[in-house]
């Protein structure tokens, strides 16, 4: 009865030999040139490998929040030249308007010709920057603080709101390095160090990495920084939402404009949990709300157990935003909404705030992957 099995197993490792001698004939795609920006700057590379991370390996870092995966759709560049047709794994996260204009994603455009591409020119003082961890805290049973120390006089120049991608380097069964976006959640003047909060999720490569393998004072590489989710200069009154590790750009975001002195606009976030234990920063959020007048704090609880002897506002984040909209706020002022969470629970805050009169344009959020 052994035979048999032993049988398959020789041909299958037969054939794995076959396809990986034919695959390196085959899609032997030799030396490629990628045109950049209608050949502001060329780069000539080895052929084969995906268009994300050839840039990567020359000092270009297109954002990807899920670190080239095709899960996350962030990676979008636009192709000049003829490469195909888009992959199906491309379509989910394509508009008409981006097909027709031939956006793509990095990740999967495999470099097999040479290639035109057009990329933002911010993308060139994107930077990976070294450093060391000098903190790593749980400030909840599933989220850590995650402090990065950047090399000796090396500093970062950011916007409160934007993200970076922590360089993952390989461990246990993960046998290749990897990248993932994270918001900072320290506000920019402190340009020597960076903060990040990682919520534990299963499976994840970074946060399996923080959560269980990372140590103080070992090295930690980041790249960036990357996004749009910034504050605009506006005198709107800003509405806030954001739950577990979506704190990060709010957090980041509020400390820079206390830091700023600004004082003529009203700033209200709503941050929603399903018990106590999943609150964080509330002495920090409370004191800053106590010192700066503008500033409204409302955290909500959408399951309190009872032992939390709650007494703060209950119920769905987005019944409690509702309430406050309508009852709370000038309603004669003008309104901008900034959100960072779940895909549902932007999509519900979203049509909220535009049923209380923020036009969808003036909806600012940093949804996860």
């Amino acid at each position: 009865m052994w035979i048999a099995p032993v049988v398959i197993s020789a041909i299958s490792a037969v054939l794995a030999i076959a396809i990986a001698i034919i695959d390196g004939f085959v899609n032997n795609y030799g030396e490629v040139t990628i045109s950049i920006n209608e050949g502001q700057k060329k780069l000539t590379v080895k052929g084969g490998s995906p268009l994300l991370s050839t840039l990567s390996s020359k000092g270009i870092y297109v954002p990807s929040a899920c670190g080239g995966k095709g899960s996350c759709g962030a990676c979008k560049v636009k192709v000049l030249s003829d490469i195909g047709p888009h992959l199906p794994t491309e379509l989910p996260y394509m508009s008409p308007e981006e097909i027709k204009n031939n956006i793509r994603l990095s990740c999967q455009v495999k470099l097999k010709s040479d290639i035109q591409i057009r990329l933002p020119e911010e993308l060139f003082s994107v930077r990976q920057l070294n450093g060391l961890v000098e903190g790593l805290k749980e400030v909840t049973y599933d989220i850590k603080e995650l402090t990065v120390r950047l090399a000796k006089n090396t500093t970062v120049d950011f916007k409160a709101g934007q993200y970076m991608q922590l360089v993952i380097p390989p461990y246990g069964d993960i046998k290749e390095s990897a990248q993932r976006a994270y918001s900072i959640s320290s506000k920019p003047s402190e340009k020597e160090k960076l903060e990040f909060l990682i919520r534990l999720v299963p499976n994840g490569i970074a946060t399996t990495y923080v959560h269980r393998v990372l140590k103080e004072k070992q090295s930690m590489s980041v790249v960036g920084p990357f996004g749009d989710f910034y504050v605009r200069e506006t005198d709107a009154d800003m509405f806030c939402v954001a739950g577990g590790s979506g704190m990060a750009p709010i957090r980041s975001i509020l400390l820079d404009m206390y830091e700023k002195k600004i004082r003529h606009r009203a700033i209200w976030y709503f941050f929603g949990a399903r018990s106590r234990r999943d609150l964080f920063y509330l002495e920090e959020l409370k004191q800053l709300e106590a010192q700066w007048p503008c500033f409204h704090f409302v955290p909500a609880l959408s399951e309190p157990l009872p032992d939390d002897r709650w007494e703060g506002e209950t119920g769905l984040i987005t019944q409690v935003l509702d309430s406050y909209m309508k009852s709370e706020a000038d309603p004669t002022k003008s309104r901008e909404g900034y959100l960072c969470g779940s895909p549902g629970m932007i999509g519900a805050c979203v049509k909220v705030m535009m049923a209380n009169g923020i036009p969808e344009e003036k909806i600012y959020y940093d949804k996860f992957a």
